[in-house]
């Protein structure tokens, strides 16, 4: 019988998992709802990384079997008290012989860069980089959440969409296109309205706005260009700061990738930021393929295999 493993990608829009044998072949694949981890939460994720379990093997016409390693990468356990406490609501579940939980940007890495140097930026609702020196020393930039944080987001993005509506509505700023787009997109008629709808809103529900603003900007509002050119600041910002962390400096040789929502292959935002890196990282050199962080939790889990069979 081939030895088993899962690699479990868990965010705050979907939980996505893959099922490999030893030599990283896939089998199977399940996608479910989302278990990001919240503060106070923990059960809650962990059945739902569970429920996609069940649903994988299922899939794969192996239930009742056990995988001998579960690599689990989700947002929100960036501290170690709530990965510890994912790590035990795992274990208790008895999902796998051995139960590894990592951050997600931890396995989105992997995929990228596998156990080399390389530094990866995350945009969708909130943001963030993680990067790995040729020494093998790691870092993170951002990622300090949708607060006081997360700059050039999809969250911050729709965050500061909201503040042009608004002063154009007082005259502090001009008319801009902005206002009717981001009214159709939440569904109000007047920007007095937007006042509830925000108050209520939590990141990822600001972050829809970002496409509009993209939308609006590729359309020549100059408001919504400022801001999608300030988002590229901001990101390529989180870059340069771990190229001189972990590189030395941005002249120097680093391989970067870009994921999320925000970054997509042909999206406005990303060319805008590969365009900026050339003069703000000189140094970046951009990986092209797409990161798959599920993916990148199975090679997580070989990874462990490995060392538990060696």
């Amino acid at each position: 019988m081939d030895t088993l493993v899962i690699g479990v990608d868990g965010g705050g829009t979907k939980t996505r998992a893959l099922l490999a044998d030893e030599r990283g072949e896939q089998i199977a694949e399940a996608v479910g709802g989302a278990s990001a981890v919240k503060p106070g939460e923990i059960e809650h994720s962990a059945g739902v990384i569970a429920g996609v379990v069940r649903d994988l093997l299922e899939t794969a016409e192996k239930s009742g079997t056990r995988p001998r390693v579960i690599s689990v990468g989700v947002a929100g356990v960036g501290r170690e008290p709530e990965r510890d406490a994912l790590f035990e609501a795992l274990v208790a579940r008895q999902l796998a012989e051995e139960v590894s939980v990592l951050p997600d940007y931890a396995i989105a890495l992997e995929d990228a860069f596998s156990d080399g140097p390389g530094v990866l930026l995350i945009a969708g609702t909130g943001s963030m980089a993680f990067g790995r020196s040729p020494t093998g020393a790691t870092a993170r930039c951002g990622g300090w959440g949708p607060v006081f944080g997360d700059e050039g987001s999809g969250g911050w993005i729709g965050r500061r969409a909201l503040s042009v509506v608004a002063a154009a509505a007082d005259g502090r700023e001009p008319e801009t296109a902005l206002t009717g787009a981001v009214l159709t997109a939440a569904e109000v008629s007047d920007v007095t309205d937007l006042i509830r709808w925000a108050a209520g809103a939590p990141a990822a529900k600001l972050a829809t706005l970002a496409p509009v603003v993209l939308s609006v900007a590729d359309g020549g509002d100059l408001r919504a260009n400022s801001i999608v050119s300030m988002a590229v600041e901001e990101l390529a910002l989180h870059i340069r700061a771990l190229a001189r962390q972990l590189f030395s400096d941005e002249r120097a040789a680093v391989p970067v990738a870009l994921t999320g929502g925000l970054l997509g292959k042909g999206t406005s935002l990303r060319k805008r930021l590969e365009h900026r890196l050339k003069t703000a990282v000189p140094g970046a050199q951009l990986r092209g393929e797409e990161i798959d962080a599920a993916r990148g939790a199975v090679r997580s889990a070989l990874r462990l295999l490995g060392q538990l069979t060696a």
